[in-house]
């Protein structure tokens, strides 16, 4: 089985199968109880725990690597010291909607992906037939995503990948009159761009807004603003889109990942930005 699923939550912590293994790591917003009993949940293949530092214990040995597919796309699996494992599966419940969008074009959209990580979002939009460019801050990032794109038949794909900061890269983009139909915008709430550069999401909101208005196409498709920023509520994405963007009509959420048993786990917000048709 190589299916993603969160199989249950509660206790503050999520139980997740990844492929072939089982994994419980942290999750502070689960304040509920689990519905599954602690015999389930002691299945577990492995736990990351952050109780005495970040720690991974594993009761069985784990390949350094391996193979889990969230909607149709494979990604590489692999635990890091931040307990993340390279892919974000609440991302996917997004992907349906642009891929839509997308394949509604009678000619291929340029998509831009900012903040593109492991690049869900930018193989979602590959396979809809988009043209994509794909930035990310860390070029590690930049290279998992290139390993994903060839696990999916994707490595000869119109994607460009692109290892930079953000603000920078836009400005150049501005300057050089490239325009998107598709912005997929995920920015964290701290980070170093990829010559030390710092970004916060409360003082760089704006210019990476105005910045993305600069460079949306004539005939748009989407803007597509996610975030995991505490505080930052689907009322917080509306308002900053409806300011920055041209008008047109705003959908927000919260991403809610359901569970195989229990309750689902909110994972931040989403806002989607179309225009008026």
């Amino acid at each position: 089985m190589k299916q993603y699923e969160l199989i249950d939550s509660g206790n503050q912590q999520k139980l997740e199968r990844f492929g072939d293994y089982l994994i419980v790591r942290p999750c502070s917003q689960a304040l509920w109880r689990p519905a599954l009993s602690a015999e389930n949940w002691d299945r577990a293949d492995a736990l990351f725990t952050r109780e005495k530092g970040n720690a991974w214990k594993f009761k069985k040995k784990l390949p350094k690597s391996w193979i889990a597919e969230i909607d149709g796309l494979e990604f590489q699996i692999a635990p890091t010291d931040f307990g993340h494992l390279g892919v974000f599966p609440e991302h996917s419940l997004l992907w349906r909607e642009m891929e839509e969008a997308i394949r509604s074009c009678t000619v291929a959209p340029s998509v831009l992906n900012l903040f593109a990580y492991s690049g869900g979002a930018t193989l979602a939009a590959a396979r809809a037939g988009a043209k994509v460019c794909h930035l990310d801050a860390s070029k590690g990032m930049v290279d998992w995503a290139r390993q994903n794109a060839q696990l999916n038949g994707l490595e000869k794909a119109p994607i460009r990948w692109i290892v930079d900061d953000a603000i920078r890269f836009l400005k150049r983009e501005v300057k050089r009159g490239v325009r998107y139909e598709g912005i997929i915008l995920d920015p964290p709430s701290f980070g170093r761009g990829s010559k030390g550069e710092v970004f916060k999401i409360e003082s760089d909101i704006h210019q990476i807004l105005e910045l993305c208005r600069s460079v949306l196409s004539d005939a748009p498709l989407f803007v597509l603003f996610t975030t995991h920023t505490p505080g930052m509520t689907p009322t917080v994405l509306s308002h900053l889109l409806e300011q920055f963007m041209p008008d047109g009509t705003i959908a927000a959420k919260e991403l809610l990942l359901p569970a195989q048993k229990g309750l689902g786990i909110p994972y931040g917000c989403a806002a989607k930005w179309s225009p008026r048709r």
